[in-house]
């Protein structure tokens, strides 16, 4: 049936269904198992909010702290996205894409951002960490940031702020914060400018227009010009990372959506974390990469068009449904020669984005999804594709995934295929998606859709 996790051997039945209608699954690339029992998928997805109150469409929003009359109460911004000139879907519609970076604490006001780029007030791993175990250092960029904006009375305030929010929740007195001579607030705050987990943050809380307060901005809400532009400042932010940390293995760039899926805030967001490590997951895939280099067209497009899992294509990338995943899984690959998101052209990116938007439209605002990349580690020779896992949180792990090791994927591949599939069409058919090739359109490509990715080319 398949191979452990802990080998090289190549998967050679990832998918099958047996004679009751249980479908047993084996992700090709990390070995994990998954089962799906039929009946158990049987319920409501959507997650309803229990509290929805009215919401004033001509109001600021200020529901929660991402939001933008809120800016003070995240750290400085390394970056913000802004749009000038009009509110077209895309430049040639009279929107121009400006980005500002180290965004002055005078300056805070003087433009609304689409996007903004600040450090994790709490980060995941810390820049202690990366000091005391790696001699790192903040870049001189991020240290002028940081000396520009203490010399300015609104940003020593604004920082003294945060330190103390951050001293109250390790269970310190913020109070002593006020006694902080320049120096020691510097020592206090250098994370908030040079830390290595950042955030990349929308502007709405809500849809433009909302009159109540369940009628949350996710991706799919986005247009498909301001997703991509989103996808191409998170990309921006990951390459800077790698830029300024010569210690980080790897960066984790993943988005949480509604609380069940571990979103602090039902705000759209997305986080970027350098660890020190190449993920086990990531060891455990480069291990078969070297053993079958095809695996991705061969196990990740081929298999999905042979089983009729291949959602969405376009000249850039094709969406699938993903084979082995612990909850149901939708996954975008980039069909580009490079394996680097920044090393993309702008095509490629806007391919990219506008399946991966397609997808999180088609899954809509109320399932509660983690949005996780998979990009090829630093120091890697191989070629890898550039993927993005869009995962449905709609169960949760319990004894018999411990103790056995096998996840209950309330799902199948084939019944995804079937709720994702005609959705995908009445949002092409209505405007709300871009241009891509759905159902029979792809298996009249050629070769019906197969050996797509160009990675290793």
């Amino acid at each position: 049936m398949s191979t452990s996790a802990h080998t090289t051997t190549v998967v050679t039945s990832p998918l099958r269904r047996m004679a009751d209608g249980t479908v047993k699954q084996i992700h090709p690339f990390t070995g994990t198992e998954v089962w799906t029992v039929p009946g158990r998928g049987n319920r409501p997805i959507d997650v309803v909010p229990a509290h929805v109150a009215a919401a004033d469409p001509a109001a600021p929003e200020a529901h929660c702290a991402f939001c933008v009359t809120r800016l003070r109460e995240t750290t400085p911004e390394k970056a913000r996205l802004v749009r000038r000139g009009g509110q077209g879907d895309d430049d040639e519609g009279g929107a121009r894409w400006t980005v500002i970076d180290e965004v002055s604490p005078d300056a805070l006001d003087d433009t609304t951002p689409e996007f903004r780029l600040f450090g994790n007030l709490f980060e995941i791993v810390s820049l202690d960490y990366w000091k005391a175990n790696h001699g790192y250092r903040i870049s001189e960029r991020a240290a002028a940031h940081q000396r520009a904006y203490l010399a300015s009375p609104a940003g020593a305030d604004h920082v003294r702020d945060l330190v103390k929010v951050r001293i109250a929740a390790a269970k310190g007195d913020p109070t002593a914060v006020d006694a902080m001579d320049p120096a020691d607030l510097a020592a206090h705050s250098e994370s908030f400018f040079g830390g290595c987990h950042d955030v990349v943050v929308a502007r709405r809380h809500l849809r433009d227009g909302a009159t109540s307060t369940d009628r949350h901005a996710s991706s799919g809400t986005l247009t498909p010009a301001e997703h991509e532009r989103f996808i191409a400042f998170t990309v921006r932010a990951m390459h800077g990372l790698y830029r300024d940390n010569p210690h980080a293995a790897y960066v984790s760039v993943f988005q949480n959506w509604l609380k069940p899926a571990g979103a602090s805030f039902d705000h759209l967001h997305k986080q970027l974390v350098a660890i020190d490590e190449r993920p086990v997951k990531a060891e455990r895939e480069l291990d078969r990469l070297a053993v079958d280099p095809g695996m991705y067209n061969t196990w990740g497009v081929d298999h999905a068009a042979d089983e009729g899992l291949v959602l969405a294509v376009n000249d850039h990338a094709v969406a699938v449904v993903g084979v082995g995943h612990r909850y149901p899984s939708l996954v975008v690959y980039s069909r580009s020669a490079a394996s680097e998101p920044w090393e993309h052209t702008a095509e490629e990116l806007r391919g990219m984005s506008d399946l991966l938007h397609a997808c999180h439209a088609a899954t809509g605002p109320l399932v509660p999804c983690n949005e996780e990349w998979h990009t090829r580690p630093p120091g890697v020779d191989v070629s890898m594709p550039w993927r993005v896992v869009l995962k449905w949180r709609i169960s949760n792990p319990a004894g018999f995934e411990g103790a056995t090791g096998i996840y209950v994927n309330t799902i199948d591949p084939w019944t995804l295929r079937d709720r994702v599939a005609p959705r995908l069409a009445e949002l092409r058919a209505s405007g709300q998606i871009a241009s891509m090739a759905l159902g029979d359109e792809i298996r009249r490509l050629p070769d019906g859709g197969r050996g797509m990715l160009r990675y290793g080319r």
